[in-house]
Parts: structure tokens; sequence; C-alpha cells
């Protein structure tokens, strides 16, 4: 009969210890221990061990033998740098009900259209609630196998029978081993279902996808091994009342991670965006004071987004700062510099600053943009809508340039914007774009007309 006792064990590394304490003497980290309860009983080693690898001169590796394999949706394989690579393990995270089973079920059953076999295990839904959701989809496939499983051994089985080309498990929460006496979800159920599947995809060539819960904070839910064993960590972010998501790699060990996937969730399901700045920039209102339009890059793919900002009138001690889509940091930097650089204060006065359509900036470039917003509302004078600003801003008040200018620009003259605010290095606009240079904010500030529009260039 197994042997159980209690321990408690971390949450974030693994760690476990006889007794709970209030800082985790792996990791560091401070109430992350959870009690579970530990077979002790011995098993064979033999048992746990799978096929040996001989080891090759790297020389003789086949770099070929594992190449992404196209899922068939456009922004799913930008991000993941073309597809699926076989033998891969790859985690999909995100909130509940922001389409994470429509993308995956829509993927594979585009898979499966190109002549795969696909297993789709639903561990918390039964395959009539899938069925009907393939149906609204048009997902339907005799390739696409489904089954209703929460056992990882009955699982491996129907990979044994099936052999498909892709696996996916929807979600690693919600599945147990037997072997392990903790309730599923549990950081010893977690991580060793997690392994026992990526032992599988490595050994057969398998393409595993896995669905993670999050937590309230935004991140993966169970334990921080989850993200180092998988090869690549996919993020779905979105507002469910809005129909624009975001797909992002967080970790990818076959690609870069800063691409971005742009869905619109629509009723024949999740829909690839093919313009993104088009759609960010389709209900602009122009003529707005605080409204500036901002060149940004995510990976290697030119976006522009419209950066807002209001600054109104406070009674409160300590006025409010705000920023959605923006480093919150960045923005008191940014409103430092504007008062002691550029002569544009804000005591007593609520600051608020936004980058419209759900998109998270966190590159310098903007700061240029979101500055000039901050002082366009400020001073309640709109900043010309045929105009695009970028650059980043130093501590002194400087102008620095940012790479990939002239891809910037190039995105910004494609959808009719006629001149360009930037910094003095920067290099030229494409032809039909005016190209404006400035070398510190302050000029920035005078060139557009803030508070002074006698010195605007425009």
């Amino acid at each position: 009969m197994a042997k159980l006792r209690a321990v408690f064990r971390c949450t974030e590394c693994g760690t476990s210890v006889p007794k709970w304490v209030g800082r985790c003497p792996g990791c560091e980290g401070w109430n992350t221990l959870v009690e579970e309860l530990d077979d002790v009983s011995k098993v064979s080693s033999a048992a746990l061990l799978g096929k040996r690898d001989a080891p090759v001169p790297i020389s003789e590796v086949d770099a070929h033998e594992w190449q992404p394999k196209p899922t068939g949706i456009g922004e799913l394989d930008r991000v993941l740098s073309g597809g699926l690579v076989p033998g891969s393990v790859t985690l999909v995270g995100g909130e509940p009900g922001i389409g994470k089973s429509t993308l995956l079920l829509q993927a594979v059953a585009s898979i499966a259209a190109s002549g795969s076999k696909v297993l789709y295990v639903s561990a918390e839904e039964s395959k009539q609630q899938v069925r009907l959701r393939a149906e609204r989809l048009n997902a339907l496939h005799p390739d696409l196998w489904l089954a209703s499983e929460t056992a990882v051994p009955h699982i491996l089985s129907s990979v044994d029978e099936i052999n498909p080309a892709v696996l996916v498990v929807d979600s690693i929460q919600t599945v147990h081993t037997p072997d392990i006496s903790s309730a599923s979800g549990s950081v010893a159920q977690v991580r060793e279902s997690a392994a026992r599947l990526v032992t599988t995809a490595k050994e057969r060539g398998l393409s595993v996808v896995l669905v993670g819960h999050v937590t309230k904070e935004g991140g993966l839910a169970g334990p921080r091994v989850l993200e180092h064993i998988v090869d690549t960590v996919l993020a779905f972010e979105g507002d469910r009342h809005h129909a624009l998501r975001l797909l992002r790699a967080v970790k990818h060990r076959f690609g870069a991670t800063d691409q971005l996937g742009l869905f619109e969730m629509t009723q024949q399901g999740l829909l690839g965006v093919p313009d993104p700045s088009r759609l960010f920039l389709a209900d602009r209102r122009k003529g707005v004071a605080g409204s500036v339009i901002v060149p940004t890059m995510e990976g290697d793919r030119p976006l522009l987004v419209e950066v807002q900002a209001l600054v109104a009138n406070s009674e409160l001690p300590s006025p409010r700062r705000s920023a959605q889509g923006l480093d919150s940091g960045r923005l008191s930097l940014l409103l430092a510099v504007l008062s002691e650089r550029a002569g544009v204060t804000f005591e007593k006065r609520d600051v608020y600053a936004l980058a419209v359509g759900g998109v998270k900036i966190v590159e310098p470039a903007a700061d240029l943009g979101v500055a000039l917003a901050l002082a366009s509302s400020r001073f309640n004078t709109p900043i010309p809508e045929d105009l695009v600003v970028c650059g980043e801003i130093g501590l002194g008040g400087e102008l620095r340039q940012v790479a990939h200018g002239e891809r910037r620009l190039a995105e910004a003259a494609r959808l009719g914007f006629t001149r360009a605010l930037v910094p003095r290095l920067a290099p030229d606009a494409p032809e039909g774009m005016k190209t404006i240079r400035v070398g510190t904010l302050a000029e920035a500030v005078a060139a557009v007309g803030i508070g002074d529009s006698n010195s605007s260039e425009f």
C-alpha cells in the first residue's frame, strides 16, 4: 500500500519542505508554499526510464529533420515562426473566454484538412460541446479525432491507437496522473502530467499543444517549472468585451519572441487581421487635443497606434497618474522631463494616457508621441492630423533616433500621412512625406505650436 505524507511544495519552483515556511528556500519567493500529499512508495527506476538516445557527433545531426509545419492560420504561424515543430510542446495561456479553445479548434481543423491526423483532448468540456463549437466554426473533418479524457495514461493510450501528428490537451490543469495522490491542478499533478506529455512528444516527434489557465495577475497558473519544460509559451490577450485579440510568444525555442498575431472575434470564429494599422485608426476622431499617431514595431511588423492623453483639473492632494497600454513608470518620467526641460507643468492636474486598441507599447520609441499628447491636452491644442511622431527622450530632454525608422515611416506614408516629426539624426522619410527634425523635447513642443502658436512649423 502506498505511503502518504504531507509536504509543502512551492508553486513557483517546485521545492518541497516538510513544514510550512513563509519564504521558499529554493526560489526565495514569499507565501508560495502549498500543502500536498506526497507518495513515498518506491517505484522501479527502470519503469521511469524512456528509450535511450545515443549520442552522435553534432555535425551529423539533421538540422532539417524537424521543420515547422504550418497550421493554416496565418497570424498563428507568424507568432510560431512558421508553424508547429514536430516533437515540440507549446503552452497557450489566456483568460477564460478569451478564445483559446476557438483558436486551437480552428488550427487543428486546418491541420486535419491538410492530411494530418489530430487528436483533440477536451478535459473540461464534453465531446458534444466541442462538436457544437466545431459546427459553428465549420471545423468538422474526419481526420480530427476528439476525446473527453482527464487521465494522462488514457490520453497516451489514445495517442498510441490513433498515432496523430498533433495532440491538443485542453487544459493541463484539469488532467491528472493516477500515480500522484494530489488533486488535479496541484503543483505535483501539473508538473508530472506535463513531464509525461513532453517525454511522449520528444520520443514520437509529436507536436503537443497544452492549454493553460492564468492567475488573476495574468501569469500562467501552476508551477513555474511548467514554463521551463515546454518549448513555446504563447499568451493570448484581449478584452472579452471587444473583438480584437492579440497573440504573443513569451518563450519560443524555434524562433523570435517579439512577433505579434492579431485576430478579430467574429461569429465565424477568429479571423486574422491583415492590416492592423488601418484597423487601429478606423475610429480615430481627428482634430482632438491629446491625440497623436505613433509608428511602433512589433517584431518585424510596423504598426500605427493612436496615443491619447487627457489632462484634467484635480482637487486631490496627489493628482492621479494613470496609464493603460503604456508603462506607468515611463509616464512619470516623461511628466518630469516635460516640466523641467520643456516648461510644461502638470501641478494640480490629473493625467491619463492610453494606447488605443488594446495594444501595449513598451518601447521607448513612443516617448515623443506620449509627451506631445500630454502637452497637447494640457494646452488644448490639437496636433496636425497628418503628422506622425517618433523618438526616444532622454532625461536631459534630448531626442534620440530609434531602430527601424525607415520601416516605421514607410508604414505611415502607406496610410496617407504626409509629415513626420523625428529626431535630428533619424533617416529621411519616404518620398511624398515631409521630415521635420528636432533636437530636444522643447523644440518638438514648439514645432507643433503647443503653448506658443507663433513658433509652429505647421
